[in-house]
């Protein structure tokens, strides 16, 4: 896996991953951004975030669960001082479909947290990383 980042002035830089998407990161205007792209901290959401989704929406298609739509609801909070890391994420799944059974969506946020999710695994060990889910009739 690859990815290759390029500046393209001040603090905004054009990422490109190794399966060639692209994304504009940037900064702050109070530190010279213009803020024409995501920060790179909102970036570790984000890719924390889609893991888990992709998780779990696998899981319960495996699970035969008629899925309609899916969102992820993500919080970060941050120290105050510099190194300005992560202490806490939380992932909160709405997963909309129809007669979805309760114990599969848990079941498969579970797996995600516990088993599967790359980014949150990785992440565990200084952050803590919580899920819930909610589930909605289509």
């Amino acid at each position: 896996m690859s990815a290759r980042l390029k500046l393209s002035e001040g603090v905004t830089w054009v990422g490109e991953s190794g399966s060639g998407h692209g994304i504009v990161i940037d900064g702050a205007p109070d530190i010279g951004g213009r803020n024409l792209g995501m920060r790179p901290m909102e970036l570790m959401l984000l890719g924390v975030g889609s893991c888990s989704a992709m998780d779990v929406m696998l899981i319960l298609r495996k699970s035969r669960q008629d899925v309609t739509d899916c969102s992820v609801e993500i919080q970060g909070t941050r120290a105050e001082t510099v190194p300005k890391v992560f202490t806490a994420i939380h992932l909160h799944f709405i997963v909309e479909g129809r007669d979805l059974v309760e114990r599969h969506v848990a079941r498969a946020v579970q797996l995600s947290a516990e088993k599967y999710c790359s980014a949150s695994l990785m992440l565990q060990a200084s952050v803590d990383i919580t899920h819930d889910f909610e589930i909605r009739e289509a």
